[in-house]
């Protein structure tokens, strides 16, 4: 250790900043957290009070094909600098790190003594530099507890086909990759390890662990993460180029709950990627959506229809005054396709204004539905082929969900962009639902832009020009879409896949909103796709309503111009004033506790003015005999009174050490508790 370095550390160990000793830089974060660096084996421990978290963490690079590895590096000192930002104040250390004929080393950390987690980098620098793959933390060992309870959590990269959170028991040979952020729990404690990426606009980042038993295993965050099954990829991870190539900023913490650490990652996400989109600071958005039902029989006559049943049907039905009639797909019905006379589709958002309503209208920009008819079509708005706009890959092009991807970068993906906003903002419309976004996030061969190596750049470019065409003039409402990258870039994200009116369609849900709730931090509001009362039983109908209350909004999908059950169940359920108020809030709530393998949670709650409120599910076929201890949701005295919001239970119910009751067969309570 050089004289200068001896002195930084000597200032720092009297100001309680840090403590060199040695070969061993101590740096504190938090209450009671400590990263110890070893500057000779260019290896770091993660501490939680006592408890070792992270054991001999490394750092490894990638320059063209050589990988290279922080322990193979001589430490060649570290530097101290004050930071102020989004987290408040704080310090950066980064830690140099040099060998001869390769590039030099960067290991980052960024520390907060208000926060229990803090933030790492890894850079290289050098000439000509090429990588798809940094890994700033590869840990020898991780350990949540020592209880055989440990489990692990997969969270997809997006919402698309259908895929699920789940969980798997941490075990010798379990090996589980994560997408963006990866969690290792302890079920019984709710103890866990938290880490994943708050940058989403260069790398994909992936979270691996590997059990080597029950209690411990390998971990490793990873930019540059591609996987077919879960990026939708084709490719691997495009390279970035240069003469510093860094990583995502990683976000670390051990939490006594890690429901509360994902809440804290979630809201990490939004202080440091910032969004791009302008705040929605009106209220929590209540409305309606043609793909429910109507889907592709939409027309003016049954939109109209509909805007005026909730006109004059439904007025208990709104927030602020205000509820959205939005047109999904198909629209177009109105106009004779996309190149058409808007004048009838003007007309329906001039009809929903009259009545006190908002239009709302849909388009998915990154997508070719049409390829199979060929590329020599020409794109809206300009004399681009098709072909010309088709993201390349493998000599073939990148094709899921049955569309075909354009390129974001193209001119002719952004002069179509411009032709059909334009002529939605002609139309008067005040909110959109985009969709299949993560279409503009795959890798590709080549951009037409060459400065765009990865898909998440090419995702910023695409989505950050669509935002700015907007201007400001609509509510946006993402559909399927990345999970984490899109927060900078809508005020709503649907939560999961396509849902309908089934009690599957709720449970699939709700699997999502169990172990992805905390993107409620991430935007404005998450959501839980159109609600369809249909003619299902009333039962099926409270859980489908309770599983958006739950998940933040509320968007209904029935055919409201044609006269049917779902009119009845409509009028009562809609207008209910104590489940509207819940839906008023717009925070997802939390599950107590967590799922198991796919499934959901059947108890999610949520402390809000002076009241908690406990939504209990009934996934199964028969009546199920529910005791919810007090306790295990945070209620600490012994006696409270609840009142069921549905009446399925009666009323009032009376706690006593816990919370017990019958529940029917594929239902839904929702219990309001004062506290």
């Amino acid at each position: 250790m050089n004289g200068f370095s001896r002195l930084i550390c000597f200032l720092f160990a009297l100001l309680q900043v840090a403590v060199c000793s040695g070969k061993q830089i101590i740096i504190p974060f938090g209450s009671e957290g400590k990263i110890v660096y070893h500057s000779e084996s260019g290896l770091y421990d993660v501490m939680a009070g006592d408890n070792k978290v992270i054991s001999s963490a490394r750092g490894a690079a990638k320059n063209g094909g050589l990988l290279l590895n922080s322990t193979d590096y001589m430490y060649a000192g570290h530097r101290l600098t004050n930071i102020t930002d989004g987290f408040g104040r704080g310090l950066k250390y980064v830690f140099n790190l040099r060998r001869d004929g390769q590039p030099d080393m960067e290991q980052v950390f960024y520390v907060y003594p208000g926060h229990d987690y803090f933030f790492t980098e890894l850079a290289i620098r050098g000439k000509r530099l090429v990588s798809n793959y940094l890994s700033p933390i590869q840990a020898g060992t991780v350990q949540v507890s020592a209880s055989a309870g440990n489990k692990v959590l997969f969270v997809p990269f997006d919402n698309d086909a259908f895929v699920r959170y789940h969980t798997e028991a941490l075990r010798r040979g379990l090996t589980k990759m994560s997408s963006e952020v990866g969690v290792i729990f302890d079920d019984r404690s709710r103890a866990g390890l938290v880490a994943g990426s708050v940058a989403h606009t260069e790398w994909k980042t992936g979270v691996k662990t590997a059990g080597l038993n029950d209690k411990q295993a390998q971990f490793e965050v990873t930019a540059g993460y591609t996987n077919p099954q879960v990026t939708r990829d084709q490719l691997e991870h495009g390279s970035l180029t240069g003469s510093v190539i860094r990583s995502p900023r990683i976000f670390v913490g051990y939490f006594d709950d890690w429901r509360v650490g994902m809440e804290a990652y979630g809201k990490a996400n939004r202080i440091h990627e910032k969004p791009f989109v302008f705040n929605w600071d009106k209220p929590v958005p209540f409305g309606w959506n043609s793909w429910g039902v109507i889907q592709t029989k939409l027309s003016y006559e049954n939109a109209t229809g509909v805007a005026d049943y909730f006109a004059e049907e439904l007025p208990g039905f709104r927030n602020d005054h205000t509820a959205y009639i939005d047109l999904d797909s198909f629209w177009d019905n109105m106009t004779g396709g996309m190149r058409g006379d808007y004048t009838k589709l003007k007309a329906f958002a001039d009809h929903c204004k009259r009545k006190g309503l908002q239009p709302g209208v849909y388009w998915a920009p990154f997508t070719d539905w049409g390829f199979a008819s060929g590329g020599n079509r020409t794109a809206e708005g300009s004399k681009y082929r098709f072909a010309d706009m088709w993201t390349k890959v493998k000599q073939g092009y990148h094709d899921f969900d049955g569309a075909r991807a354009l390129d974001p970068t193209h001119p002719g993906t952004q002069r179509r962009i411009d032709f059909i906003v334009d002529k939605l903002k002609g139309c008067g419309f005040t909110m959109i639902k985009i969709d299949f976004l993560g279409h503009a996030a795959a890798e590709s061969d080549a951009f037409h832009d060459k400065s765009v190596t990865t898909g998440m750049q090419a995702y910023r470019i695409g989505m950050e020009y669509l935002v700015k065409r907007l201007d400001g003039q609509m509510l946006i409402y993402a559909a399927i879409s990345p999970s984490m990258a899109t927060g900078r870039y809508a005020h709503i994200r649907r939560i999961a896949c396509d849902a309908w009116k089934s009690m599957k369609d709720t449970e699939y849900t709700l699997n999502s909103v169990t172990y992805g709730w905390w993107q409620t931090y991430v935007y404005n509001f998450i959501d839980a796709d159109h609600v369809v009362f249909g003619d299902e039983a009333e039962g099926v109908n409270r859980a489908r309503l309770a599983s958006a209350l739950v998940t933040g909004t509320l968007i209904t999908g029935d055919d409201f111009a044609s006269p049917g059950k779902w009119d009845l169940t409509a009028k009562k359920l809609l207008q209910n004033s104590e489940l509207l108020d819940i839906a008023r809030h717009g925070v997802a709530f939390r599950p107590e506790p967590a799922g198991s393998a796919d499934g959901a949670a059947e108890v999610f709650t949520s402390k809000r003015n002076g009241y908690m409120y406990v939504a209990v599910f009934n996934y199964t076929g028969k009546v199920k005999r529910v005791v919810i201890p007090l306790g295990d949701i945070g209620l600490k005295r012994d006696r409270y009174e609840a009142e069921p919001l549905f009446g399925v239970v009666a009323s009032p119910l009376k706690a006593s050490g816990r919370l017990e009751f019958a529940l029917a067969a594929s239902d839904a309570e929702i219990f309001k508790i004062k506290l």
